[in-house]
């Protein structure tokens, strides 16, 4: 993925993208979280503030840096997420591949607590299409994000 766009919703402008450590990890880890979808980052930015921001950044891909890629859901992407969400640390700059939606989420949460195996698991999201993200969580990873605007949503809408 060289020289494209990438989008991150939120309730604010992000000229300088940060790496948060919260209370809870997320599917990659901590990190910075992008997509490559605008309407992925629409209704995260929809859905954390009635006055969302959609940040758009040019990535430029640094041959130099670690980076892990699951082109699609496998066992290898469900591994490495029920490590992440137990709070394993890892050493990549960026990781890429399909996002967890609520309804997979729901599952990745039911196979890391043991209550569904695996097989039930890839039963259950064979019917789910996973939506694109991309986390940065090294200060190097986030020198290949450039801001280029933010759009206000409601903005947007105001529009229609």
């Amino acid at each position: 993925m060289e020289n494209n766009l990438l989008y991150h919703g939120s309730a604010m402008e992000v000229i300088y993208p940060e790496i948060r450590i919260t209370r809870y990890t997320k599917d990659f880890s901590w990190g910075f979280y992008c997509t490559n979808s605008y309407e992925q980052a629409y209704r995260w930015a929809d859905r954390r503030s009635s006055h969302g921001i959609v940040n758009v950044y040019k990535y430029t891909e640094n041959p130099e840096l670690k980076i892990l890629h699951f082109p699609k859901m496998n066992d290898e992407w469900l591994d490495f997420i029920a490590r992440c969400r137990s709070g394993e640390s890892h050493s990549y700059d960026i990781v890429e591949g399909p996002m967890a939606d609520d309804t997979i989420w729901d599952f990745v949460n039911g196979f890391v607590s043991g209550k569904i195996p695996r097989n039930v698991f890839w039963e259950y999201a064979k019917f789910k299409h996973p939506t694109h993200q991309i986390s940065f969580h090294t200060i190097n990873a986030l020198r290949c994000l450039e801001f280029e605007r933010s759009e206000p949503i409601y903005d947007r809408e105001t529009e229609r």
